[in-house]
This record gives structure tokens, sequence and C-alpha cells, in this order.
């Protein structure tokens, strides 16, 4: 590894007292018979509970389908991979060298498989509170711009569709700045909506995820959703 894992801790948020767990979390089974599949088992039924305990309480009238659905969006494989790369996780991958030459340390699968592999690993070094703790603060922008409004449809989809179905012209995104160091960045976006006086506001670890809290901050503006703050 030429990066110290280091700087990869303190992207998490966590120090790994047992090291080893944190180097078979980031190892490809293309790398090593000894890789991250078994990590990969144990962070993904992990996550999906904790995803499903923080669904439970945040939306106490959802029903099981309602919560299957927002817990399918949470957890699916993209918002982990977005994840990834806010860490720059595909740095760190040990990888065959066929997998580094087809550029496996940028494809979406390899870095949510990695993501869900440093769960378990995170559970077996510290135990359930903390791993609970990462994982619903690495979730909380998605957390927050999740609604029981037509699951299936994000944000930003659910707001340019009301509105359209009212003649209004469509909302404006603009990003309004952009803070903390490359690796790290928060972009803050503003939502304009001709049925509001005034903006909305929205941040995230991308300007997609902003964009969408925007929308979502647009919609219970407009009395059409409920906050769950």
């Amino acid at each position: 590894m030429t990066i110290p894992l280091d700087r990869l801790e303190r992207r998490l948020g966590y120090h790994f007292r047992n090291q080893e767990l944190l180097l078979v979390a980031l190892t490809h089974r293309s790398y090593a018979g000894r890789n991250n599949e078994r990590l990969e088992f144990l962070g993904d039924a992990i996550l999906n509970f904790v995803a499903g305990e923080a669904l439970f309480q945040h939306f106490p009238q959802a029903r099981e389908g309602q919560l299957s659905r927002l817990r399918a969006r949470l957890v699916k494989g993209q918002t982990l991979a977005i994840l990834a790369r806010g860490f720059e996780l595909g740095d760190y991958l040990r990888l065959g060298s066929g997998e580094l030459k087809s550029g496996g340390f940028r494809r979406e699968s390899i870095l949510a498989d990695a993501l869900e592999a440093l769960i378990g690993a995170i559970y077996l070094d510290a135990g359930m509170d903390i791993v609970r703790e990462r994982v619903l603060a690495w979730l909380a922008t998605e957390l927050q711009s999740l609604t029981l409004v037509d699951t299936n449809k994000d944000p930003k989809t659910r707001l340019q569709e009301f509105l359209q179905s009212r003649g209004s012209d469509l909302p404006r995104y603009d990003v309004v700045d952009i803070q903390g160091e490359p690796h790290c960045r928060v972009f803050y976006v503003s939502c304009q909506v001709a049925l509001l006086t005034e903006k909305t506001q929205g941040q995230g670890a991308s300007r997609r995820i902003a964009e969408q809290v925007a929308a979502a901050a647009a919609l219970v503006a407009l009395g059409l959703e409920n906050s769950h703050e």
C-alpha cells in the first residue's frame, strides 16, 4: 500500500485497533485468497439492519412495504459507491493485476462491496454501537432526503412532476458554495421554485445529493410532504 491507511481512517471517522481487519476489508478476491468477501457478507447484513432500524424510527407511520422500498434505496450499490468515492476508497483497494488494468478501483460494484466489507470489519473491531454510529453518520444526508411519498421516485423527480402538473416553471438549482478539502467536500445548493417566495437549501457530499435535499425541502415548503427532521 503506497498511501498511509491512517488517511483513510480519518475519512471514515474510525481508527482500527486491529489493522489486519482493515487490510482484509480492502482486499479484492482478485488479489489474494484471503479477501473481503466474508466481511462483505457480514457488512451487508449489518447495513440492512442499521438502515432498517433507522427507517423504523424515522417513519413511525410507514407500512412494511414502504419501509422495504426506502431501505432498498438507502443501501443500493449506487449510494454506497458514491460514499466510497467520497472516501477515495479506490485508492486503497488491493486488486489483482487484471482488475487494476481494467480500472476496477473505479467500478461501482467493487467500491460498494468494499464499503460493506469495511462495515463488517468495524463491527468485528469495535462492536455494534460503534458501527451503527458510523453507518448512520455516512448515510445521514441520504436519510434526510427520504420521504414516504412515492418512494420509487426521488425528491427532484417528485418536485418536477408536481410543478409540471400545475403548469409552473421547472425548479432552478444553483451551487452557492463548496467547502472542504477535495476528498471531503460539502456542496451547498439552492432550489428556486416559482410557487415559493423563498429559495430552499440543501447540502451534501455531492451536488446530486445537495440538489435532492433542496428539492425535498421545497416539497415540505409547498405542503406536499412532512418534514422528518
